[in-house]
């Protein structure tokens, strides 16, 4: 949210060699600022610490590569609001460097209180006696259902408007995404979700990295109307695969008290 308008300023100031030098000096500050205040939680003295599972086993299972397929058609989306929507604004509606700067924040606004709202959902779905998996497959399908507005975006002439409906976008996803944070923990021990995390992770990657070069084809070929279309839909199939997620797990991997 803070980007677009600092590095907006920045390259208008001091030039576009300096929004490189910022961004890799805030790099050391974050690191800084880990290195002093991150504290490892204690350990539970009445939880028995076991060897985590093997990931090769992990990712045998229905659960994981399902899991992880569903990031390949969701992260994507993210990637395309954060990396091609300030070009969007500048080819679609003739933004300048500033305007993108005062606007390109608003979606990543939206995501923000997205990430507020995905919870409040499932906790309110969880006080109306849904279990937890039902209602954070709900939140991420509801969520997800939001993400279609981007599919118009493109097609309106009002950059108001055009924005309005990426922020709804940006909303939705990062909304499911506070849902689907927690879905492997519902299912499986503590020691086994970071390398279920790893593996959804390399899922997003490589989706990234195929609808990057899918989405350069397409605003190269074409506009950039057919790449709004594909992120507003792919977020379906996304949801589709976490809602059809198995329910319970092998016996291997015995599941959360």
């Amino acid at each position: 949210m803070l980007a677009p308008p600092l590095l907006a300023w920045t390259a208008l100031a001091l030039g576009w060699q300096a929004s490189f030098v910022i961004v890799g000096a805030l790099g050391f500050l974050w690191l800084a600022a880990w290195i002093i205040f991150y504290r490892t939680p204690p350990a539970n003295p009445g939880e028995l610490e076991s060897p985590p599972p093997a990931v090769w086993a992990l990712a045998k299972s229905r659960f994981v590569w399902q899991f992880t397929l569903s990031k390949v058609f969701a992260d994507p989306v993210w990637y395309f609001y954060t990396f091609w929507f300030p070009q969007y604004l500048k080819v679609g509606h003739g933004f300048s460097m500033k305007e993108i700067g005062e606007t390109a924040w608003i979606p990543f606004f939206t995501g923000g209180i997205g990430n507020l709202a995905g919870g409040f959902l499932c906790s309110s779905l969880l006080k109306r006696g849904l279990s937890p998996q039902t209602a954070r497959r709900l939140g991420v399908v509801i969520f997800s259902a939001l993400m279609v507005a981007a599919v118009p975006s493109a097609m309106v002439r009002s950059s108001a408007l055009s924005i309005a409906l990426i922020s709804t976008a940006t909303f939705g996803y990062c909304g499911a995404l506070a849902n689907v944070l927690a879905i492997p923990r519902d299912l499986f021990p503590k020691n086994a979700v970071a390398s279920i995390w790893g593996l959804a992770s390399m899922g997003s990657g490589f989706g990234g990295m195929f609808f990057s070069l899918v989405t350069g084809w397409l605003v190269d070929h074409y506009s950039f109307i057919p790449a709004f279309v594909l992120f507003g839909l792919t977020p379906i199939i996304a949801a589709a695969l976490i809602w059809s997620l198995p329910r319970t797990v092998a016996p291997a991997f015995p599941s959360p008290p």
